[in-house]
Protein backbone atom coordinates (compact mmCIF):
# COMPACT_ATOMS: atom_id res chain seq x y z
CA UNK A 1 0.00 0.00 0.00
CA UNK A 2 3.04 2.00 0.68
CA UNK A 3 4.21 1.96 -3.13
CA UNK A 4 0.43 2.41 -4.43
CA UNK A 5 0.38 5.52 -2.44
CA UNK A 6 4.18 6.25 -4.28
CA UNK A 7 2.96 5.98 -7.57
CA UNK A 8 -0.23 7.57 -6.98
CA UNK A 9 1.73 10.88 -5.52
CA UNK A 10 3.83 11.53 -9.23
CA UNK A 11 0.40 12.92 -11.02
CA UNK A 12 1.16 16.30 -9.51
CA UNK A 13 5.05 16.13 -10.71
CA UNK A 14 4.35 14.56 -13.91
CA UNK A 15 1.54 17.09 -14.69
CA UNK A 16 3.74 20.23 -14.16
CA UNK A 17 6.06 18.83 -17.39
CA UNK A 18 2.56 18.97 -19.64
CA UNK A 19 2.25 21.54 -22.18
CA UNK A 20 1.23 25.21 -20.47
CA UNK A 21 -1.98 25.14 -23.09
CA UNK A 22 -3.03 21.56 -21.83
CA UNK A 23 -2.21 22.33 -18.65
CA UNK A 24 -4.79 25.33 -18.22
CA UNK A 25 -7.93 24.37 -20.33
CA UNK A 26 -7.19 20.57 -20.60
CA UNK A 27 -8.00 19.03 -17.62
CA UNK A 28 -10.80 17.12 -19.00
CA UNK A 29 -8.68 15.98 -21.88
CA UNK A 30 -5.65 14.57 -19.05
CA UNK A 31 -8.29 12.78 -17.24
CA UNK A 32 -9.63 11.41 -20.01
CA UNK A 33 -6.37 10.37 -21.63
CA UNK A 34 -5.39 9.32 -17.93
CA UNK A 35 -8.04 7.04 -17.45
CA UNK A 36 -7.78 5.47 -20.98
CA UNK A 37 -4.22 4.44 -20.50
CA UNK A 38 -5.16 3.29 -16.78
CA UNK A 39 -8.17 0.85 -18.34
CA UNK A 40 -5.78 -0.36 -21.84
CA UNK A 41 -2.92 -1.36 -18.73
CA UNK A 42 -5.71 -3.29 -16.78
CA UNK A 43 -6.78 -5.11 -20.54
CA UNK A 44 -3.10 -5.79 -21.19
CA UNK A 45 -3.13 -7.58 -17.58
CA UNK A 46 -6.22 -9.23 -18.27
CA UNK A 47 -5.24 -10.35 -21.80
CA UNK A 48 -1.40 -11.42 -21.46
CA UNK A 49 -0.43 -12.13 -18.20
CA UNK A 50 -3.73 -13.62 -16.50
CA UNK A 51 -4.62 -14.88 -20.04
CA UNK A 52 -8.40 -14.72 -19.00
CA UNK A 53 -9.19 -11.98 -21.73
CA UNK A 54 -12.54 -9.70 -20.78
CA UNK A 55 -14.34 -12.73 -19.47
CA UNK A 56 -13.91 -11.55 -15.86
CA UNK A 57 -16.00 -8.05 -17.02
CA UNK A 58 -17.86 -9.72 -19.16
CA UNK A 59 -19.22 -12.19 -16.03
CA UNK A 60 -18.94 -9.16 -13.43
CA UNK A 61 -21.25 -9.61 -10.77
CA UNK A 62 -22.77 -6.40 -8.30
CA UNK A 63 -19.54 -6.12 -6.91
CA UNK A 64 -17.92 -5.28 -9.42
CA UNK A 65 -19.80 -2.99 -10.93
CA UNK A 66 -20.16 -1.03 -8.07
CA UNK A 67 -16.33 -1.12 -7.80
CA UNK A 68 -16.22 0.02 -11.37
CA UNK A 69 -18.20 2.88 -10.75
CA UNK A 70 -16.56 4.12 -7.66
CA UNK A 71 -13.08 4.09 -9.60
CA UNK A 72 -15.11 6.06 -12.42
CA UNK A 73 -16.02 8.71 -9.30
CA UNK A 74 -12.49 8.85 -8.22
CA UNK A 75 -10.72 9.05 -11.31
CA UNK A 76 -13.23 11.92 -12.70
CA UNK A 77 -14.38 14.07 -9.73
CA UNK A 78 -10.93 15.04 -8.30
CA UNK A 79 -10.30 16.72 -11.92
CA UNK A 80 -13.57 18.48 -12.11
CA UNK A 81 -13.29 19.65 -8.47
CA UNK A 82 -10.09 21.40 -9.37
CA UNK A 83 -12.16 23.30 -12.28
CA UNK A 84 -13.87 25.00 -9.29
CA UNK A 85 -12.00 25.46 -6.31
CA UNK A 86 -8.52 26.08 -5.29
CA UNK A 87 -5.92 22.74 -5.02
CA UNK A 88 -5.67 23.17 -1.17
CA UNK A 89 -9.66 22.68 -0.98
CA UNK A 90 -9.51 20.36 -2.84
CA UNK A 91 -7.08 18.19 -0.46
CA UNK A 92 -8.74 19.34 2.75
CA UNK A 93 -12.09 17.23 1.32
CA UNK A 94 -9.69 14.45 0.26
CA UNK A 95 -8.15 14.21 3.72
CA UNK A 96 -11.31 12.84 5.93
CA UNK A 97 -11.45 9.88 3.53
CA UNK A 98 -10.01 7.57 6.40
CA UNK A 99 -12.87 8.93 8.89
CA UNK A 100 -15.57 8.38 6.25
CA UNK A 101 -13.99 4.68 5.41
CA UNK A 102 -13.60 3.93 8.99
CA UNK A 103 -17.46 4.94 9.98
CA UNK A 104 -18.88 3.10 7.20
CA UNK A 105 -16.70 0.12 7.81
CA UNK A 106 -18.17 0.13 11.21
CA UNK A 107 -21.73 0.56 9.55
CA UNK A 108 -22.00 -2.13 7.37
CA UNK A 109 -18.81 -4.37 8.39
CA UNK A 110 -19.23 -3.97 11.63
CA UNK A 111 -15.69 -4.36 11.89
CA UNK A 112 -14.30 -2.44 15.08
CA UNK A 113 -11.95 0.16 14.50
CA UNK A 114 -9.02 0.32 16.97
CA UNK A 115 -8.41 3.04 19.27
CA UNK A 116 -4.80 3.47 17.42
CA UNK A 117 -6.25 4.03 13.89
CA UNK A 118 -8.74 6.56 15.68
CA UNK A 119 -5.85 8.51 16.97
CA UNK A 120 -4.05 8.12 13.28
CA UNK A 121 -6.98 9.30 12.04
CA UNK A 122 -7.42 12.27 14.06
CA UNK A 123 -3.32 13.14 14.19
CA UNK A 124 -3.50 12.58 10.07
CA UNK A 125 -6.78 15.31 9.82
CA UNK A 126 -5.15 17.93 11.70
CA UNK A 127 -1.42 17.39 10.17
CA UNK A 128 -3.25 17.99 6.65
CA UNK A 129 -4.84 20.79 7.81
CA UNK A 130 -2.50 22.36 9.04
CA UNK A 131 -0.71 21.61 5.69
CA UNK A 132 -3.35 23.81 3.56
CA UNK A 133 -4.25 26.09 6.48
CA UNK A 134 -2.22 28.72 4.53
CA UNK A 135 -3.47 28.23 1.53
CA UNK A 136 -7.45 27.20 1.44
CA UNK A 137 -9.49 29.30 0.18
CA UNK A 138 -12.85 28.29 1.83
CA UNK A 139 -15.71 30.77 0.85
CA UNK A 140 -18.73 29.16 1.48
CA UNK A 141 -20.33 30.53 -1.89
CA UNK A 142 -19.89 30.16 -5.35
CA UNK A 143 -18.26 27.83 -7.45
CA UNK A 144 -15.71 26.86 -4.50
CA UNK A 145 -18.73 25.50 -2.73
CA UNK A 146 -19.86 23.76 -5.77
CA UNK A 147 -16.29 22.46 -6.30
CA UNK A 148 -16.16 21.50 -2.71
CA UNK A 149 -18.73 18.91 -2.28
CA UNK A 150 -17.72 17.31 -6.05
CA UNK A 151 -14.66 16.65 -4.01
CA UNK A 152 -16.55 15.31 -1.42
CA UNK A 153 -17.77 12.51 -3.83
CA UNK A 154 -13.72 11.10 -4.36
CA UNK A 155 -13.24 10.04 -0.31
CA UNK A 156 -17.06 9.04 -0.40
CA UNK A 157 -16.39 7.08 -3.39
CA UNK A 158 -13.42 5.72 -2.07
CA UNK A 159 -14.75 4.71 0.94
CA UNK A 160 -17.58 2.68 -0.48
CA UNK A 161 -15.15 0.97 -2.70
CA UNK A 162 -12.78 0.26 0.21
CA UNK A 163 -15.76 -1.54 2.41
CA UNK A 164 -17.13 -2.89 -1.08
CA UNK A 165 -13.48 -4.50 -1.14
CA UNK A 166 -12.75 -5.58 2.38
CA UNK A 167 -16.75 -7.37 1.42
CA UNK A 168 -16.00 -9.47 -1.25
CA UNK A 169 -12.51 -10.32 -0.99
CA UNK A 170 -12.91 -13.75 -0.03
CA UNK A 171 -15.13 -14.93 -2.74
CA UNK A 172 -14.70 -11.98 -5.63
CA UNK A 173 -11.98 -10.56 -7.70
CA UNK A 174 -12.24 -6.64 -7.95
CA UNK A 175 -9.18 -6.31 -10.15
CA UNK A 176 -11.41 -5.91 -13.46
CA UNK A 177 -13.32 -3.51 -11.76
CA UNK A 178 -10.20 -1.12 -12.29
CA UNK A 179 -10.69 -1.85 -15.83
CA UNK A 180 -14.13 -1.06 -15.64
CA UNK A 181 -13.63 2.39 -13.68
CA UNK A 182 -10.86 3.33 -16.48
CA UNK A 183 -13.27 2.71 -19.63
CA UNK A 184 -16.29 4.40 -17.77
CA UNK A 185 -14.42 8.09 -16.76
CA UNK A 186 -12.51 7.90 -20.22
CA UNK A 187 -16.03 7.90 -21.88
CA UNK A 188 -17.72 10.73 -19.13
CA UNK A 189 -14.77 12.78 -20.26
CA UNK A 190 -14.37 12.24 -23.48
CA UNK A 191 -17.14 14.79 -24.63
CA UNK A 192 -15.95 17.89 -22.92
CA UNK A 193 -12.31 16.79 -23.97
CA UNK A 194 -12.90 18.33 -27.69
CA UNK A 195 -10.91 20.21 -29.31
CA UNK A 196 -8.09 17.73 -28.42
CA UNK A 197 -5.12 19.73 -27.52
CA UNK A 198 -2.55 17.41 -26.36
CA UNK A 199 1.24 17.15 -28.40
CA UNK A 200 2.78 14.22 -28.88
CA UNK A 201 5.28 14.33 -25.53
CA UNK A 202 1.91 14.98 -23.39
CA UNK A 203 0.01 11.92 -24.28
CA UNK A 204 3.25 9.98 -23.46
CA UNK A 205 3.50 11.70 -20.17
CA UNK A 206 -0.25 11.35 -19.78
CA UNK A 207 0.56 7.43 -20.82
CA UNK A 208 3.06 6.95 -18.06
CA UNK A 209 0.34 8.15 -15.83
CA UNK A 210 -2.42 5.80 -17.06
CA UNK A 211 -0.05 3.08 -16.43
CA UNK A 212 2.15 3.65 -13.53
CA UNK A 213 0.06 6.25 -11.21
CA UNK A 214 -3.28 5.04 -11.94
CA UNK A 215 -3.65 1.36 -13.41
CA UNK A 216 -1.08 -0.67 -11.96
CA UNK A 217 -1.53 0.94 -8.25
CA UNK A 218 -5.10 0.20 -7.79
CA UNK A 219 -4.79 -2.93 -8.88
CA UNK A 220 -2.27 -3.17 -6.17
CA UNK A 221 -4.65 -1.74 -3.60
CA UNK A 222 -6.69 -4.10 -4.66
CA UNK A 223 -4.87 -6.59 -3.75
CA UNK A 224 -3.62 -4.65 -0.69
CA UNK A 225 -7.18 -4.12 0.71
CA UNK A 226 -7.24 -8.51 1.05
CA UNK A 227 -4.58 -7.81 3.86
CA UNK A 228 -5.40 -5.02 5.47
CA UNK A 229 -8.59 -3.11 7.52
CA UNK A 230 -10.87 -0.60 4.88
CA UNK A 231 -9.55 2.62 7.37
CA UNK A 232 -5.85 1.17 7.03
CA UNK A 233 -5.94 1.22 3.67
CA UNK A 234 -7.58 4.73 3.51
CA UNK A 235 -5.17 6.02 6.19
CA UNK A 236 -2.11 4.65 4.24
CA UNK A 237 -3.44 6.53 0.88
CA UNK A 238 -2.76 9.89 2.75
CA UNK A 239 0.71 9.22 1.23
CA UNK A 240 0.54 10.52 -1.68
CA UNK A 241 -0.78 13.93 -0.53
CA UNK A 242 2.46 14.05 1.90
CA UNK A 243 4.69 13.05 -1.04
CA UNK A 244 3.38 14.84 -3.90
CA UNK A 245 4.66 18.09 -2.97
CA UNK A 246 7.83 16.22 -2.09
CA UNK A 247 8.42 15.71 -5.48
CA UNK A 248 6.83 18.90 -7.03
CA UNK A 249 9.73 20.34 -5.39
CA UNK A 250 12.72 17.68 -6.99
CA UNK A 251 10.90 17.63 -10.23
CA UNK A 252 9.83 20.49 -10.89
CA UNK A 253 10.98 23.37 -8.31
CA UNK A 254 7.87 23.99 -6.60
CA UNK A 255 9.35 24.49 -3.44
CA UNK A 256 6.74 23.33 -0.23
CA UNK A 257 5.84 25.76 2.35
CA UNK A 258 6.70 25.33 6.04
CA UNK A 259 3.37 24.57 6.70
CA UNK A 260 3.55 21.75 4.21
CA UNK A 261 6.91 20.39 5.57
CA UNK A 262 5.30 20.75 9.02
CA UNK A 263 1.81 18.94 8.54
CA UNK A 264 3.40 16.26 6.58
CA UNK A 265 5.77 15.37 9.56
CA UNK A 266 2.38 15.25 11.54
CA UNK A 267 0.65 13.20 8.99
CA UNK A 268 3.60 10.50 8.64
CA UNK A 269 4.05 10.57 12.42
CA UNK A 270 0.48 8.91 12.58
CA UNK A 271 0.99 6.77 10.07
CA UNK A 272 3.94 5.12 11.22
CA UNK A 273 3.04 4.64 14.67
CA UNK A 274 -0.72 3.27 13.46
CA UNK A 275 1.64 0.55 11.29
CA UNK A 276 4.04 0.44 14.20
CA UNK A 277 1.33 -0.18 17.09
CA UNK A 278 -0.82 -3.21 14.50
CA UNK A 279 2.92 -4.90 13.86
CA UNK A 280 3.72 -4.36 17.41
CA UNK A 281 -0.33 -5.92 17.90
CA UNK A 282 -0.30 -8.88 16.02
CA UNK A 283 3.23 -10.31 17.00
CA UNK A 284 1.81 -10.49 20.18
CA UNK A 285 -1.12 -12.36 19.21
CA UNK A 286 0.90 -14.88 17.26
CA UNK A 287 3.56 -14.97 20.66
CA UNK A 288 2.91 -18.76 22.22
CA UNK A 289 0.99 -18.42 26.03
Amino acid sequence: MICVATMWSIAGVVTRHLTPQLQAEGRFEITFWRSLFAALSVAAYLVFIRREGFRPVAEAGVPVLISGVMWAVMFSAFMLALTLTTTANTLLVLSIGPLVTAILAWIVLRAPVPGRTWFAILAATIGMGWMFSHSADVGPTGNHLLGMLIAFSVPLASAINLVTLQKTRAHVDLVPAVLLGGVISALLMLPFSFPLRAAPLDVLLLALLGVFQLGVPCMLMVVASRRLSAPEVSLLALLEVVLGPLWAWLGAGETPAASTLYGGTIVLAALIGNEVLRLRSADSQRAPA
